[in-house]
């Protein structure tokens, strides 16, 4: 059964068993705030979903990069998929061990991948044969075999919002599926690279196991044709967009009936399982806590002013995306049709549109759902605005895992 971490008791929103609205006047906002057990609730639900694969599972840091998350995250004994020289010390310095550390990205650069050789990852996932002839001279200078697995555009449409698939011939990421034969027997007699296996990641916020099925049957297909070449491969990746449900009363991806259409096909060949999720594991367990600055009437419309931007969930503004927005308490009332706006110098600057929000005054706390993931971790300093606090809740315990940035913080590196 899938957790819920939020949810009112009598007239007050709480994360687990700690009061939203405490926590906003403790900590202040913006703030962004996470349930531990929530988190640990989405890996566990993973193992036991996948367990008869015994599955690595590599927690997606670009989901969301705080160092809590990730040392939550290593004492699950979960690894990392990462895609920057900065995300590897981030999980490192979490405590994930680098035989746990996967590292994608379609623009690794030469001082990334010697550095991630160095501190022996699991393996790169290539994304072209050019990176790949660039990751065999690095090994050959380095006098090793750096273990590769080859990224693999399917071509299979996960009917996503377009900027966030990745698995069409449209998209830069992978090796076309056309293309990939020659590209694997190429690694195969590179002598600065050992080849490790195939990944295929489709696009993110995917609730259908159809574009995963269609994937793997395609997969398979190129796994025996490399088996009749001699070319033989330790792991099947399968990369993150489980999706998960952001509108009310919406559904997001069942893992268990996941698991159990890819079946059949995750055995064939015999490979170990890499499942790199990441939104799936933070994006619930997540909520963003701003408050109403003015309710601005205007002649066609009203506007909600709160004090969280664009600059701290650029979501709804770069995917349209919706993120359910509630009070963390409850007024009695008719609610109203409105605009819940930021203070970013933006028309663009939103967090909903039309929306029907219960009564609202300034002063009021709202709380933005689902935004564990890709909110924090894509936030920006944009207008000069320091980046919000983060708070972590273990049951009723609320504790700061990141402090609110100053105006020094804004100019740190900086000179005249």
């Amino acid at each position: 059964m899938v957790m819920k971490p939020f949810g009112y008791r009598g007239n007050h929103l709480l994360c687990e068993t700690a009061e939203l609205g405490s926590i906003a006047r403790r900590f202040g906002t913006p703030c962004f705030v996470e349930s531990e057990n929530a988190i640990l609730d989405s890996i566990e639900r993973f193992r036991r979903a996948f367990s008869s694969f015994s599955p690595l599972i590599c927690y997606a840091v670009k989901a969301n990069s705080s160092a809590a998350i990730l040392r939550l995250a290593a004492r699950a004994d979960c690894g990392a998929e990462v895609v920057s020289g900065g995300e590897l010390y981030r999980a490192l310095r979490a405590g994930i061990p680098p035989g746990r550390i996967v590292f994608s990205g379609v623009g690794k650069t030469g001082a990334e991948i010697a550095e991630a050789a160095r501190r022996k990852v699991l393996f790169l996932e290539v994304d072209s044969a050019e990176e790949l002839r660039t990751v065999d001279a690095i090994g050959r200078r380095m006098g090793r075999r750096i273990p590769v697995v080859l990224r693999i555009n399917p071509d299979v449409d996960a009917h996503t919002h377009r900027y966030i698939t990745t698995g069409t011939n449209e998209n830069k990421f992978g090796i076309d599926i056309a293309c990939a034969e020659p590209a694997f027997a190429l690694a195969a007699r590179l002598r600065g690279v050992r080849l490790a296996g195939v990944h295929t990641h489709l696009g993110s916020q995917i609730v259908s196991p159809e574009p995963f099925v269609l994937a793997a049957k395609r997969i398979n297909g190129l796994i025996d044709r490399l088996a009749r070449r001699g070319i033989a491969l330790e792991y099947r990746v399968i990369g993150g967009g489980f999706g998960i449900p952001y509108l009310p009363g919406s559904k997001g991806m069942d893992l268990e009936v996941l698991a159990r259409r890819l079946g059949s096909h995750i055995r064939h060949g015999g490979l170990n399982l890499v499942i790199e999720p990441g939104r799936y594991i933070v994006g619930a367990a997540g909520v963003l806590l701003t408050k109403v600055l003015y309710v601005k009437k205007g002649v066609k419309k009203t506007f909600v002013v709160v004090d969280a931007g664009m600059n701290d969930l650029i979501r709804p503004c770069l995917y349209q995306a919706y993120h359910e927005i509630l009070p963390c308490e409850r007024r009695r009332g008719r609610g109203l049709m409105v605009d819940v706006v930021g203070p970013v110098c933006e028309s663009s600057d939103f967090l909903a549109l039309g929306r029907r929000l219960s009564p609202v005054a300034a002063g009021d706390c709202l709380a933005v759902m689902c935004a564990g993931a890709y909110g924090l971790a894509m936030s920006s300093n944009y207008n000069s605005r320091p980046r919000a606090a983060e708070v972590m809740v273990r049951g009723r315990r609320a504790r700061l895992v990141r402090r609110r940035e100053r105006y020094a913080d804004l100019v740190r590196g900086e000179s005249f």
